[in-house]
């Protein structure tokens, strides 16, 4: 009998059109995995094993199937983004246990693609920090089960790292989707403003929040990214020579970067100019204020998130966060600040087509109960290991985070790559040359 677990979405849904597979047969052999394997990763809040099933029957029964670009794929959501039938939870006690009447609208499109809806996966409370943990569960790197998966995408993350579902939804407001990936050996892809529909909370945390994919390939990546963006994201006839530059130099000021990640930085821009692109060490030019523009922004998002919500269910990290945010919401709205940083940046990406830095600075922090912890810690925390992903949910660009290397643990190291806006297909080209040249092991050996 054939296994589905461990195959990418792109050869599910091509089996399952072509009647060599049944989404039913698909989705069980993945509930299985996630009944087995969820406890040590802790990768969803709810499984909707039964709904699934159902739906995978539904799907199996479509006059259209044979035209589905994600038939009978199973698939997991974070827990900020509604689903139909399921609450939304936020990673908090402080959200009401109510299921939603609609699904939004990336979630619809998945469905309509014939992707089949598994759970929801675990987020830190209000999707605020880079390590995953809460009332509701921690998610863990399948890689390293004694290192959080990240945040706040972190539940995501670990369920295609471990193989439980072959691809996941997920945002990114500061690093939400890249700061996991990196952990969990996975590539992902923040689009620039208005390629995906936002929708992710109480205005986007100031538009800064994006919807994206986690994948074990750049062929599900860009496949599931055409699916919720409703447009194609095709290769090209031919590779074109993108200008690189090359960077090891972190946004925020005094943070500094480890061996194995300037190290996968230099390898992989070793095999950019193998491929054929003029590759050139070059910092952005960031500026020195950039850390307190991030924490503004950072903060006056989560006052907006927490707004009629019960603070006394509330983690004190999130009271705390959300109250010095409370002062900085006039000046986030604006955008000013935002306007100046791209102003800044902009001939920096007139000159050059992509930029290659490390995707982290360090690796994760030990997984454990953040959310009781102090705000203090939980931001040094968080600033010390993962400085390299903010500048561009303020910009508003395309980043992605992309698998190279590994740690000395022998969990995985991550690049990042940023362009400039509309720039998604060409950072998907120059990740797939990435791929090709330095293929990287897709799924955690948890068995």
């Amino acid at each position: 009998m054939t296994s589905w677990v461990g195959r990418t979405a792109a050869e599910i849904a091509a089996a399952v059109r072509e009647k060599r597979a049944t989404p039913r047969e698909v989705v069980a052999e993945h509930l299985a995995r996630i009944e087995r394997l969820d406890g040590r990763v802790g990768a969803f809040r709810v499984v909707r094993a039964e709904a699934a099933l159902a739906e995978a029957d539904e799907v199996a029964a479509r006059g259209d199937l044979a035209e589905l670009p994600l038939a009978g794929v199973p698939v997991a959501v974070k827990d900020n983004l509604a689903v139909r039938g399921e609450s939304r939870r936020l990673g908090t006690a402080a959200t009401r246990d109510t299921p939603a009447a609609d699904d939004h609208v990336t979630v619809a499109r998945l469905r309509a693609a014939g992707a089949v809806v598994v759970g929801l996966t675990n987020v830190p409370e209000l999707c605020v920090f880079g390590t995953t943990e809460g009332v509701h569960g921690t998610a863990r790197n399948p890689w390293d089960t004694s290192r959080t998966a990240g945040g706040s995408s972190g539940g995501s993350a670990a369920a295609v790292a471990a193989g439980l579902v072959p691809i996941a939804l997920g945002n990114d407001g500061m690093g939400s989707l890249r700061i996991p990936a990196a952990n969990c050996g996975l590539l992902t892809l923040k689009p620039g403003i208005g390629v995906v529909p936002a929708g992710v909370s109480d205005g986007d945390w100031f538009g800064m929040s994006e919807n994206g994919p986690l994948a074990t390939t750049v062929e599900d990546a860009r496949l599931m990214l055409s699916v919720i963006a409703d447009t194609g994201f095709v290769r090209r006839d031919g590779p074109a020579a993108h200008k690189v530059a090359v960077s090891l130099r972190s946004p925020i000021a005094g943070v500094a970067i480890t061996k194995p990640y300037t190290t996968a930085v230099r390898e992989a821009a070793g095999l950019l100019i193998k491929a054929g692109h003029p590759v050139r060490r070059a910092d952005p030019p960031y500026p020195v204020s950039l850390s307190l523009t991030s924490l503004v922004h950072w903060t006056a998002g989560t006052f907006v998130d927490a707004q009629g919500l019960d603070r006394q269910h509330l983690a004190r990290r999130t009271r705390v966060h959300a109250a010095i945010g409370r002062s900085f919401v006039g000046t986030a709205r604006t955008g000013r600040a935002r306007e100046a940083l791209r102003r800044r940046l902009e001939p920096f990406f007139d000159e050059y087509d992509v930029l290659l830095t490390p995707a982290l600075a360090r690796r994760s922090p030990k997984a454990g109960p953040w959310h009781e912890r102090g705000w203090l810690s939980n931001v040094l925390a968080n600033t010390n290991y993962s400085p390299m992903t903010p500048p561009w949910n303020l910009t508003g660009w395309p980043a992605m985070s992309v698998p190279f290397g590994t740690l000395p643990s022998g969990a995985p190291c991550a690049v990042q790559l940023v362009g400039r806006p509309g720039s998604e297909a060409d950072l998907l080209e120059v990740a797939e040359q990435l791929e090709q040249r330095h293929p990287w092991q897709r799924t955690a050996p948890l068995d």
